[in-house]
């Protein structure tokens, strides 16, 4: 079976860096962290959550909370026995424009216990967090890289996701369309050619893309192109030498797509994005 996520991983990545391991105790605020995302592995402890915006929700068996983005929230703990956590930022390529950021809900809240596959990761990743060795913190942070894929395809294969593209990748049919155009966003696809793929009837293929993903399958493929062109932009790529590896047949083709995506000319985007994040390297 073709696999859903390395398309994905090869062109858009996420790093983790462990900023806490440890206990925690008494009543902890997390602001905003502008850029960035976090995951928290609870390994013993009860902790009371109140996350902006929604209800308190109390954990209290070792748990995986992740935050694909800023979220004012609050934790709980008994002041004395608190609770031992291990705590990552979570960087994704391209920040906001990165489809898995985009995809993810804005809180996950997993029990260990239920994630296929993760016990033997989360045993080194606690084992290392708690002790001093060399290579330690290299070592917990490629962990919680692995862990990020594991939440990832745990959600879909429990069909945690509502709408958007992790749950196309979801649908046992609609995966292998989304797949094709992750793979091969250069090819001339057609409404007809993606329904072969998906092996569906053009309209039921259309019909079923949109109620699932959100999207008719057309506005996804100028999504995913653009999500493309933006990373190679960043690189430092001419437009001019984009265009054909994005499926355009001209300059002017993908500068249309691009403005009806995102408000802007590719060069207007650049010049954005590059005073963004320059603005927050000098805060960093």
């Amino acid at each position: 079976m073709t696999d859903r996520l390395e398309s994905l991983f090869n062109n858009f990545s996420v790093n983790a860096r462990v900023f806490h391991s440890g206990r925690l105790c008494g009543i902890n605020s997390l602001d905003e962290d502008e850029g960035c995302g976090q995951l928290h592995l609870v390994k013993k402890g009860r902790i009371e959550i109140h996350n902006q915006g929604q209800e308190k929700l109390l954990v209290t068996e070792p748990s995986l909370l992740l935050y694909p983005r800023p979220l004012a929230r609050r934790f709980i703990t008994d002041a004395t026995e608190g609770a031992e956590l291990v705590c990552a930022n979570l960087y994704f390529e391209g920040g906001n424009s990165n489809p898995i950021h985009e995809a993810l809900p804005a809180f996950v809240c997993l029990p260990l216990s239920v994630i296929d596959g993760a016990e033997a990761i989360l045993d080194v990743l606690f084992e290392e967090a708690f002790e001093t060795r060399c290579g330690r913190q290299v070592l917990i942070n490629k962990l919680f890289d692995v862990g990020l894929i594991q939440i990832l395809r745990h959600l879909m294969e429990s069909a945690q996701v509502n709408g958007g593209m992790l749950a196309g990748l979801s649908h046992p049919k609609l995966r292998k369309s989304l797949v094709a155009m992750h793979e091969h966003p250069e090819k001339n696809w057609s409404l007809n050619s993606l329904a072969e793929t998906a092996g569906m009837s053009r309209s039921v293929f259309a019909n079923t893309f949109r109620e699932c993903v959100g999207s008719t399958p057309g506005n996804y493929l100028q999504s995913w192109r653009v999500h493309l062109t933006k990373k190679a932009l960043r690189s430092g790529r001419a437009v001019k030498l984009i265009i054909f590896d994005v499926g355009y047949s001209s300059e002017a083709a993908l500068i249309r797509a691009f403005k009806s995506q995102c408000g802007m000319t590719p060069k207007e985007w650049l010049r954005s994005d590059q005073s963004t994040h320059g603005a927050n390297k000098r805060q960093i």
